[in-house]
């Protein structure tokens, strides 16, 4: 007969947020924020080919931080969303918090039941239109959604960050002042991130149905001088 051993929900729970807590904090950090005309979203990503922000709808952007495959396979799974919900519905029934919800739902359920939580943190962004408001929403490894109001940072020292991101928040208001914050902030004092380090992605309306821009080296350079 095989012995099982017991043990208490609650320290099951405390093991499996250790674990993804552990597995989000190896990852390198990003910074999404609202500007002037929409929304910056700024990653310290030296691959060119393993992209942490995408672009899932047409006024919707996506974030990843921590285990790569894991959060790449939700991004994977919410364009088919998207793309499922416009199509059956319209384009305008496709919005940011039901998708939020949709990514909480299913971290949540890996969290509790799955053989192990995923080590992730991933972020919602839409670009506000005369029907809805521009919005951040971050999820957690466990499933929890946060509103964020003005920016969010996630991964790695996401603390240390976000604190050097908030002190000049307050005036930030063109892409070039918001950008040159953000990475500033996820250098810290100590180091320099190079440009070909950064992975930098926009949402601003353009005169287009879609709105997410991925910069250059070049442009990103430029914004930096």
């Amino acid at each position: 007969m095989s012995n099982y051993f017991y043990v208490s929900p609650e320290q099951l729970t405390k093991d499996r947020a250790e674990f993804a807590q552990k597995g989000i904090a190896r990852g390198r950090s990003m910074v999404a924020a609202t500007y002037e005309n929409g929304v910056l979203l700024v990653a310290e990503n030296p691959s060119a080919s393993l992209n942490k922000i995408s672009e899932i709808y047409d006024r919707i952007a996506f974030a990843g931080a921590g285990k790569y495959n894991e959060f790449d396979r939700l991004r994977e799974a919410g364009i088919r969303w998207a793309d499922g919900t416009g199509f059956t519905y319209s384009r305008e029934d496709v919005d940011a918090r039901a998708l939020a919800n949709y990514y909480a739902q299913h971290l949540g359920d890996m969290f509790t039941e799955g053989q192990k939580p995923l080590e992730v943190e991933i972020l919602v962004a839409q670009l506000g239109n005369k029907i809805r408001p521009t919005k951040l929403y971050r999820i957690a490894y466990e499933g929890t959604i946060s509103d964020e109001p003005r920016f969010a940072v996630l991964g790695g020292d996401a603390e240390a960050i976000r604190e050097r991101f908030a002190a000049n928040e307050e005036s930030l208001h063109s892409l070039q002042e918001t950008l040159t914050n953000a990475v500033s902030a996820l250098a810290g004092p100590d180091r320099v991130i190079a440009t070909s380090d950064l992975e930098v992605g926009i949402l601003e309306d353009r005169g287009a149905r879609r709105t997410f821009l991925r910069l250059t080296d070049e442009q990103v350079s430029e914004l930096l001088r």
